[in-house]
């Protein structure tokens, strides 16, 4: 294959948050990706897949970071692209994604409608259409986060991620199993009014939520992927849902602390460890896996304090 479009990244420890746990706590830093989240690997991994395969053109529907992602492979790749985006989605999204060179449609108002809108484009035109989180290319792609944290010979006992769609949290149990690792307590993390993995979880079955409310638009997907609720009743996966609050408080503490600004999507997970939940208790190195997301700016997020 062709040397890969996305970056490998760096993992290291957080003092501080290692405080909070009173353990060891490490950090693997997708926000460090060319487009500011996780997005870039599985996206650009399926770009250049569907690329080989002849595509010449390139259609993906996102809340933002995916498609950002999706424009990035596209700009690397020569190949034209549209991303398709609700009208949740930011000025600063759209504004990134036209700077990567691709045309931005707006529609609907959740990412359902762009995503219906987009297949009505592809009939029309035959792009190579990236779902943004259900398929196993891009689960693979994913993976390849936690076969970077085995060659760092860093052994975790827990696991913390954000969920919106699902693809994320696929690719990290492909990677555990892949690394022989199943024994690793994951943690899934999403905001109140976006739960739709934590809903499914305990319902047994999928759940479509009825509407999103949540600030963390990026994890506003009605219903996960049918594998990610698969996977995570198979593996054990422990579901947990933060308030927009805590998600917005943790992006705060981890710019204070890391220097690095996320989106509330990732301050999601982040808000678990800050603010210890019971899985992680007597856990001795507990990774948390810093999705990034590139649809915020510093006064969005101090917005958003004054607005919680």
């Amino acid at each position: 294959m062709d040397k890969p479009l996305y970056s490998h990244t760096p993992l290291f420890e957080s003092l501080p948050l290692g405080r909070q746990v009173k353990g060891r706590v490490w950090l693997k830093m997708d926000a460090c990706q060319p487009t500011g989240s996780f997005k870039a690997r599985g996206m650009s991994v399926a770009a250049q897949h569907y690329a080989a395969q002849g595509a010449t053109s390139l259609l993906a529907s996102s809340g933002g970071n995916a498609g950002l992602a999706v424009a990035y492979a596209g700009r690397q790749l020569g190949l034209p692209t549209t991303i398709v985006v609700p009208q949740s989605t930011g000025e600063r999204a759209k504004e990134l994604m036209r700077q990567e060179g691709a045309e931005v449609i707006v529609h609907g108002e959740t990412w359902v409608e762009a995503h219906g809108l987009a297949l009505e484009i592809q009939a029309k035109t035959g792009a190579a259409y990236l779902h943004p989180f259900d398929d196993p290319i891009i689960w693979a792609g994913h993976a390849t986060m936690i076969a970077e944290v085995v060659a760092s010979g860093i052994r975790p006992d827990a696991l913390v991620v954000s969920v919106g769609g699902g693809g994320l949290l696929i690719g990290m149990i492909q990677g555990l199993r892949a690394a022989g690792w199943d024994d690793v307590t994951v943690v899934a993390v999403e905001t109140a009014g976006a739960s739709s993995l934590a809903q499914s979880i305990h319902a047994g079955e999928l759940v479509t939520l009825p509407s999103i409310d949540t600030i963390a638009t990026t994890l506003g997907a009605k219903q996960v992927a049918a594998q990610a609720l698969k996977d995570s009743l198979d593996y054990g996966v422990i579901p947990h849902v933060v308030s927009d609050k805590e998600a917005v408080d943790a992006c705060a503490r981890f710019l204070h602390d890391h220097r690095v600004l996320v989106e509330p999507a990732c301050g999601a997970s982040l808000a678990a460890v800050y603010d210890p939940i019971p899985a992680l208790k007597d856990k001795e190195n507990i990774l948390v896996i810093v999705c990034g997301g590139a649809g915020i700016t510093p006064e969005q997020l101090a917005a958003y304090q004054q607005q919680l």
